[in-house]
This record gives C-alpha cells, structure tokens and sequence, in this order.
C-alpha cells in the first residue's frame, strides 16, 4: 500500500475535496480517459448492434418475448462480461497511470487481466447477495428500494479498488470491501447519493444534447404511434451510435475515479496512527476528523 500513498486521490476527504478531487483528476487526465473510453464504448455499442436488442422493442407477445430471452442468454452475458472486462482494464489505469508514467493502455490491459476472474467471481457472488437485499428493499416500497440499491452501489465502488491495491485473494477483498465500505457507512452512503445525482443529471443533458438531430422522427412517432420502427432505425443510424459512445466516454471514467476516492479515503483514515494517549478517546468524533487536512501545496503558500 506505501506505494500508492502518493497517488492524487490518496487523502482525507470530505465531501467537497471529494468532488474536487473527481473533478481535477477528470480534468488533468480527461483527453486519455476519453479516448481510451471512446474505444472501449464504440466496441461496446458495435456489440449491442450484432446481439440486436432492439428486437424486443418490437415484440408485445410475452411468449415470444421469453423465446427471444432464452436465445440471447449467452450473448447477453458475453455483452456484461465485456463491460466488466472494461471496467477492470479502466480501474487499473487510473491507478496506475498517475504513478508510473512509463505505462500505457496496452500495459496496463495486459497487467489487469490478472484481477478479472477474481473479480467476475465476486460479482455473481455480489449479484446474489445484491437481489436479497433489493428484494428486502421492496418490503419497504420505493423509499426502501432506493435505499438498498444506493448501498449496494457504495458497496461496488470498493471491490476494485481493494482488489487491486490490497491483492485478488477473493475471501481478503470481499471482507475489507465490507470493513471498508463500512468505516465510513453514512458519510460513503451520502457522498455517493450526490455523485449518483450529478451523474444522472449530466447523463441526461448529454442525452437531450445527442437527440436533437433526432428531433423530426421523435415528433413523427409522437404524431404517429404506428411509426415506432422508425425508434429501431434510429438506434441503429451511424451517427447516433458514434454520439452515444461519446457520450459513454464522457461519463465512463466518473466511476472508478470516485470508486477510488471512496477507497482511498478509507484507507488514509485507517493509516493514521493514532497518538497512545488517545486510546481511551479512540470511539469519540473529533472536530479535525470533519475536515480534510489541508494540501502540501496550500501549507507550502501558508509558510
């Protein structure tokens, strides 16, 4: 872990250096993000186009609905495969990236796929665990399925960040993806509430942005129900592929860079050495530990 102590996300945080963080390093690291993103989102676009999703927009008979499922079960999973593969490949180059100029994305491609099968292994373990409690959420209504989703989420946002600074052995980051996420419950659970908010939010102005061209056949189907094949012909049209794999690269990058705040916040919290003559206070809130500490940059201008 000393190795990581220097990487730009390493620190206390609040929720403001949190966003602030997410934000500078988007910012200082936006073009290879984004590009790196672009690709791995065109691939990702060109693949729903061969698996055909847009058939079941057509179909209204539940029997052949559940014909169509059955057989494209298998590309489906190789689909969410993928994305994870992607998600794993884009996790270990911010990590690793900001430490160690010399790597590149075909380094750092061929050094993560040591955590992928460790990593696919914990998410059907996860998925299981996951629609239990979702499943509790309903017991609760809207309210409690919100709620439960929202956890879950923070709890997510650790997995890899563990895995890959702490090693891939499953049962060692499965219980300090819990101790950690955990550290922190209600903090990690607020913060991660406003990032999926602005998310959503920024999600869906760069949505309305790439319809505009859209706009006439949105209005002919509004006009004309009958012309919802003309949906289909659009979410194929070339040039809505390529302005929604921009899109997916705008965004793409927001989660394992928060999912990294998360984790490093944790950690830096867990590092500090705690002074002997505290032991006795060791449960108590402090007033410093509100706030982050300030920055070596913002102390050098003190001086």
């Amino acid at each position: 872990m000393d190795s990581f102590n220097s990487h730009p996300l390493y620190r206390r945080h609040d929720l403001d250096s949190a966003m602030s963080s997410l934000w500078q390093f988007y910012k200082t690291r936006f073009l290879a993000l984004f590009l790196i993103s672009l690709v791995m989102s065109a691939i990702s676009e060109y693949a729903t186009i061969l698996l055909n999703i847009n058939e079941f927009m057509n179909l209204t008979d539940p029997e052949e609905l559940m014909i169509m499922i059955k057989a494209k079960i298998v590309p489906v999973i190789g689909l969410v495969v993928l994305s994870l593969l992607f998600s794993v490949i884009l996790h270990y180059y911010i990590l690793v990236k900001p430490l160690d100029n010399t790597s590149n994305i075909l380094t750092c491609t061929w050094k993560s796929l040591r955590y992928f099968l460790p990593y696919l292994i914990i998410i059907i373990l996860f998925s299981f665990v996951a629609s239990f409690i979702l499943a509790a959420g309903i017991m609760v209504f809207i309210v409690g399925v919100i709620f439960a989703a929202l956890y879950l989420g923070m709890i997510s946002f650790f997995i890899l960040p563990v895995m890959m600074v702490e090693g891939d052995n499953i049962a060692h980051v499965i219980s300090r993806t819990v101790r950690l996420s955990h550290r922190n419950l209600w903090p990690n659970i607020g913060w991660s509430a406003v990032f999926f908010i602005l998310y959503l939010v920024v999600s869906i102005v760069l949505s309305g942005l790439i319809m505009l061209p859209f706009t006439g056949t949105f209005l002919k189907v509004l006009t004309n129900p009958q012309e919802t094949s003309l949906l289909t012909d659009t979410a194929v049209n070339p040039v809505m592929l390529f302005l929604s794999s921009v899109v997916s690269a705008v965004m793409k990058p927001l989660f394992p860079i928060f999912g990294f705040i998360l984790y490093f916040n944790s950690r830096a919290r867990e590092d500090v050495v705690e002074p002997a003559g505290d032991e006795d206070n060791s449960g108590r809130i402090r007033v410093e530990d509100l706030y982050a500490p300030p920055r070596k940059d913002d102390e050098n201008v003190n001086e």
